[in-house]
This record gives C-alpha cells, structure tokens and sequence, in this order.
C-alpha cells in the first residue's frame, strides 16, 4: 500500500474517531451539568466522581483537538511531515499515533529538552531549598553542576555559597 493511501485510510480513522469524541465530549458535558444541578451532596465519593468525569472530558478534549489539527494538516496536505525537522514520519507512527506532529527522532530530542529542563528546575529547588530563600544561591549552585552526573548537596551548597561570596567580594 503507498503511503497515500496509508493516509486517506488514517484520514477515515480519524474522521470517526473525531465525531466518535465530539458525541462523547457533548454527552459528557451535559452529564456533569445535569449531575451538578441535580446533587448538592456532600458526599465525598460524588466530587471524586466528578473530579474524574471531568479530567476525562479534560483528556477527550485535547484528543480531539489533536485530532482537528491534523485533519487540518492533511487539507493543507501537510500530514505526516514532521513539524521539527520536516521530515516525513513512518507510517508506523502515524498508524500508532494519527495526530503525531514530530517524528520520533525529533519528538525524542524534544523529550530530551524537556527533562534537562526539568532537572535543573529540581536543581534550584534543591539548592533553594538547603540555603534558605535566596535564589541566586540556589542558581549558581544548580547552574555549576548541571552538566555534573555526579549531584552531591553538600557540595553544591558549598561551592554556591564560595561563587556567591567571591562575587560579592569583586567590588571591594
């Protein structure tokens, strides 16, 4: 099968699981209105009832924006090009996942981005958290080690409060 027609084939897919989603959404919307109107109960298991009906309706919504994106994507014949790099995704993917904007080298880098990122957010934290609020404390010490595998508090509070006391001294 050529990769056009894998597409018109991905293109029905989506097209039933969009309606598919949009019922579900509609339904589930005017569910938890009804609920809400009908039960003032204090009933803790009703608000976790309703906590996780609506995450649900929560996650449905952001399927089927994915979903309308792409369907956009393919009537601007754009589909299954990689938004990063422009490369084409596998079909492989896009069978997996329909409304996959990155293929997996360049969704792989970006996961990569993403969690050198949230380790140093960790790393300030840490470091804020061992030397009291001053946060440029906590900066120098996370901005020293972020390329360090080897992350030792002791350490990193140490050679902060050396960095941060050796530029407070450069003006004396």
């Amino acid at each position: 099968m050529s990769r056009k027609d894998d597409i018109l084939n991905l293109r029905e897919s989506l097209v039933r699981r969009r309606d598919a989603l949009r019922r579900a959404v509609t339904g589930d919307l005017s569910l938890l209105k009804e609920l809400s109107i009908q039960k003032q109960s204090s009933d803790p298991l009703d608000a976790v009832q309703d906590e996780v009906s609506s995450q649900l309706v929560e996650i449905e919504s952001r399927e089927l924006s994915r979903i309308e994106y792409a369907l956009e994507r393919m009537r601007e014949g754009l589909y299954g090009v990689c938004e990063g790099c422009g490369a084409n995704i596998p079909t492989a993917r896009l069978n997996a996942l329909p409304y996959a904007i990155h293929c997996i080298t360049y969704q792989r880098e970006i996961e990569k981005g993403a969690a050198q990122q949230e380790s140093m957010r960790l790393r300030e934290e840490l470091a804020s958290s061992r030397i009291g609020d001053d946060t440029d404390f906590a900066s120098i010490a996370a901005n020293e080690l972020v390329d360090n595998d080897d992350w030792d508090e002791d350490k990193a509070a140490d050679r902060a409060k050396a960095a941060f006391e050796s530029r407070d001294h450069k003006g004396d």
